[in-house]
């Protein structure tokens, strides 16, 4: 069994899907628009530099989720989709998906955004699995809590061998493995596949790759889907 991995923000987006649905929302009036947008930025800087506390983010990332309907959320998601996903999809990562999804058997995108503003996005694309950071929900309502193991970092490498598990085989009895990554973030899943390939890299992974002599690519491009 061969298995495809894909970070989702910043590699098969050109841009960041949790960071973009912040700025929706205070274009929306959703949140509290100069304190929201400040701390937005403040812990995608976090995320960029390595520093970013997970729980603390996603105290904050989740909380608009919980003050809204479902039916709300849902039609301002589609909007999003139109206005900032949609744009931030080349060409170029649609038609690498698009191979990787002939010639392997499991292909999923593997992010720490949430399930919520991801799973459209997986749709999207055609991607069939999507392991994703889960909003708590009861009753049809999100609560504003994380469900279970946030989907990041070394969460990434708990997550996939829990879904391994659920499909019944284990990295280590896979046929071959590769992990699409642009972070830093993410090299303690990257250490695990057979074959890790970094994406319009940041600085620290593109001297990473570097110096393991991993492949480095870009899916960016002017031509958009």
């Amino acid at each position: 069994m061969n298995l495809v991995l894909f970070d989702l923000d910043n590699t098969l987006l050109a841009g960041d899907s949790d960071y973009e649905w912040g700025q929706f929302l205070i274009a929306k009036g959703a949140v509290d628009g100069p304190h929201y947008e400040a701390k937005n930025k403040a812990f995608y800087e976090d995320y960029k530099t390595g520093r970013l506390d997970i729980y603390a983010f996603l105290a904050f990332a989740l909380h608009p989720l919980a003050t809204h309907t479902r039916a709300q959320l849902d039609a301002w998601h589609a909007e999003y989709m139109e206005t900032h996903v949609k744009p931030m999809i080349t060409q170029t990562a649609r038609d690498l998906v698009n191979k990787r999804l002939d010639d392997a058997d499991l292909v999923a995108i593997i992010t720490a955004t949430n399930s919520f503003v991801t799973a459209p996005i997986a749709r999207e694309f055609g991607i069939p699995y999507l392991i994703a950071t889960d909003p708590e929900e009861i009753d049809g309502r999100f609560t504003g809590e994380v469900a279970g193991t946030p989907c990041f970092r070394e969460g990434k490498v708990a997550r996939l061998e829990r879904f391994l598990e659920a499909h019944g085989t284990h990295l280590d009895r896979l046929g071959s493995s590769w992990f699409y990554s642009d972070s830093h973030n993410d090299l303690p899943l990257l250490e695990k596949v057979q074959h890790p390939i970094a994406v319009d890299p940041d600085t620290v992974l593109h001297a990473h790759a570097l110096a393991k002599n991993w492949p480095v690519i870009s899916l960016r491009g002017d031509q958009h889907a």
